[in-house]
């Protein structure tokens, strides 16, 4: 988390503006503005060298009127409890703006995963699963990776919770490797998801995406992705990416005077997303200071790394030339920086419509292990793309309708399926 940015407290402020648009109950949106349920644990996992080292995790709960919690377990060595609290809560409106399903949680461990083994790392993710067992299932809790998590690692929980309860339960966790339960398509899912909604918002806009160029903050799996499918799905070019690298602690922005090649720059990270440098260099790019991607002269924004990023200051920054921001990440964008967009006239695709590819491609694969037969990849992102075109224009349509901001649309849209359900079942 960045700065003095209080996430879920800027979830709650984005919440409670919407639930007065919206004339909501008090009643329904006190239940709402806080999550049914928070779980913190220790975890004591026994250490390469002998050492018995003890790891803070957590899950938070938010909302399950719709169907069973979903949402991703963080390995970050900045997590805190209302971080988990912010996600989970954004993880409720995105199922519902996506019309899946699904309610909304999220968890995490505060650890940085490049600083242990993978044998450590197993034991951490079995240790996670043994505290909160008893809590999750098919159709209780269905976590699924998020930064610093990996489909190898939702394969070791899956197993750690079959092992627990006496039988093979693929649809536990989503996000698993193929040949464990996992499903074609959601790898790219997030990123492609984040383009489909771009390509959408373009059309409405009038832009021409092979004219267009593209900003990515970020090189993590949904960054990857999303500049792949700028380039090729949609003709564009992508003037930079940025990337964290765990061996300086900070980030960098990685640019190239005839664009980045995405597929290029996949070949030369590791699995953590710092860029090999040397290569990088040899092949034209420049490495400037990690901020450096929110003032390129491009027309569209893509912050897709960690919340709180384009905020009161660093939104001064943005060249006069953006017309389009499209939020990758979780709350990548503060409240100032919504007020800024206003005001400057350029059209935001909030986070919760944006980048719900991931978790759509996700309850596909909860369906497919139900069913236990499997689509192909084409089937899969066929699917999403025309889920995304359903959620997008159901979002536009609020906001045009209502006359508001596209954030304040999504929330209205979410806000009232959620209400809505819970009325249907007599909560309220």
């Amino acid at each position: 988390m960045s700065g003095q940015i209080n996430a879920f407290e800027m979830a709650q402020k984005q919440f409670d503006h919407v639930a007065e648009l919206l004339n909501l109950d008090p009643q329904v949106a006190n239940v709402l503005r806080w999550p049914m349920r928070e779980y913190s644990f220790r975890i004591p996992v026994r250490m390469d060298d002998g050492s018995l080292r003890i790891f803070q995790g957590y899950r938070v709960q938010h909302n399950d009127a719709r169907g069973p919690y979903k949402g991703g377990i963080r390995f970050h060595p900045s997590e805190t409890l209302d971080t988990v609290r912010a996600l989970g809560t954004w993880m409720t409106w995105k199922c519902a703006v996506a019309d899946i399903p699904l309610g909304g949680s999220k968890g995490g461990i505060i650890v940085d995963p490049s600083t242990i083994s993978t044998g450590e790392k197993e034991r951490l993710c079995r240790g996670w699963v043994q505290n909160m067992w008893k809590n999750i299932g098919p159709r209780i809790d269905v976590p699924a990776p998020d930064i610093g998590t990996t489909p190898q690692m939702m394969g070791w929980m899956m197993d750690e919770y079959s092992k627990l309860v006496g039988q093979y339960t693929p649809g536990v966790f989503t996000g698993k490797p193929l040949g464990g339960g996992g499903s074609e398509g959601r790898t790219e899912a997030t990123g492609y998801g984040v383009i489909y909604n771009v390509r959408e918002a373009m059309q409405h806009l009038g832009m021409d995406p092979k004219k267009s160029v593209a900003a990515v903050q970020g090189f993590g799996n949904v960054a990857q992705y999303a500049s792949i499918g700028f380039v090729e799905i949609l003709g564009g070019k992508v003037a930079c990416v940025s990337c964290w690298d765990r061996n300086d602690k900070k980030s960098y922005t990685y640019s190239h005077k005839d664009g980045v090649d995405p597929r290029f720059l996949l070949t030369i990270v590791d699995q953590y997303g710092t860029v090999d440098q040397k290569k990088a260099q040899a092949a034209g790019y420049v490495r400037e200071e990690g901020d450096a991607w929110i003032a390129k002269d491009v027309d569209v924004l893509i912050p897709a790394a960690l919340e709180g990023q384009v905020n009161a200051d660093s939104v001064k920054k943005i060249s006069k030339r953006v017309k389009l921001v499209a939020e990758g990440a979780n709350g990548p964008c503060t409240p100032e920086a919504d007020e800024y967009f206003k005001a400057h006239g350029i059209f935001d695709i909030p986070d919760f419509l944006c980048n719900s590819g991931g978790v759509t491609t996700s309850y596909f694969e909860s369906v497919q292990n139900d069913m236990n037969f499997y689509w192909t990849k084409d089937e899969v992102l066929q699917k999403l793309d025309g889920k995304m075109i359903q959620a997008f224009h159901a979002v536009l349509d609020m906001a045009l309708k209502q006359k508001v901001y596209m954030r304040d649309a999504a929330y209205m849209v979410a806000i009232d399926r959620v209400a809505r359900a819970m009325q249907l079942r007599g909560w309220v």
